[in-house]
């Protein structure tokens, strides 16, 4: 038997607290502002009636995986709102997080603030091609393999810096930085290298493109997302640690 509203809610909100905690007491042992660490709450399979209390407790960033999860879910989060202002008039930012095929972009074009996943010059493409439909710049991160895993997306790390220069020239995206999906381990210290690799990549992309701002690093999830901030993560996609085990 499921736990009454009341309960839930309080469960939310000891969590939220919880994480906060661990991001600033992170932050601290490399003696980081904490406030330099963005918080994207991910509601992968998470109700949208469970969403919109996180957002009442002061969560603002939310993380998606799947386009279509997102596009019968978001709608219904503030239905009294309409869907040119609803983003921008309560203050919610949508991340899409998962990896992205080109065919569901038009989708993820009027719902999505930034996305994390571009694993391709084509993918940016038809990211840019859509933005220009739409008559916005798009903010995206490019998804970088760094374990090199057979089984994740993203570019291979040895070959991100011959990709900026044509998605630079696409004039709806806007490059903010790089993202990374860690191995799974029940150690999180043995994914501090992955981490530290992303940075290093981030640094030495930053000195041959000076003009882009370079401003993100996507890592870390509930298991590693304190080791992430330690190696300079800003953004943190924490799901489970917020909302509980979920159906996936």
């Amino acid at each position: 038997m499921g736990m009454g509203i009341e309960a839930a809610e309080e469960e939310l909100r000891q969590n939220i607290e919880s994480v906060r905690s661990r991001i600033a007491a992170a932050a601290d042992r490399v003696g980081r502002d904490a406030d330099e660490v963005g918080l994207v709450a991910v509601t992968k399979t998470v109700p949208a009636y469970r969403v919109r209390p996180a957002w009442e407790l002061g969560l603002t960033d939310f993380g998606e995986n799947r386009v279509q999860e997102a596009v019968d879910k978001i709608p219904l989060i503030f239905p009294e709102a309409s869907s040119e202002i609803r983003n921008s008039s309560v203050g919610i930012h949508w991340h899409m997080i998962g990896h992205l095929q080109r065919n569901k972009v038009k989708y993820v074009i009027p719902l999505f603030d930034l996305i994390h996943s571009v694993d391709s010059v084509r993918l940016a493409e038809e990211v840019d091609k859509r933005a220009g439909y739409a008559e916005r710049v798009m903010p995206i991160l490019l998804e970088v393999n760094v374990a090199g895993e057979a089984s994740k997306y993203g570019f291979a790390p040895d070959t991100v810096a011959e990709a900026v220069p044509a998605i630079t020239e696409l004039p709806h995206v806007e490059i903010q930085g790089l993202m990374t999906v860690a191995p799974i381990a029940e150690d999180p210290e043995r994914v501090r290298p992955h981490f530290g690799r992303l940075r290093a990549l981030r640094d030495r992309l930053a000195d041959h493109f000076p003009d882009i701002d370079w401003r993100h690093l996507s890592m870390g999830m509930t298991d590693d997302f304190e080791i992430a901030i330690e190696e300079g993560a800003t953004l943190v996609r924490v799901g489970r640690a917020i909302f509980g085990e979920r159906d996936l």
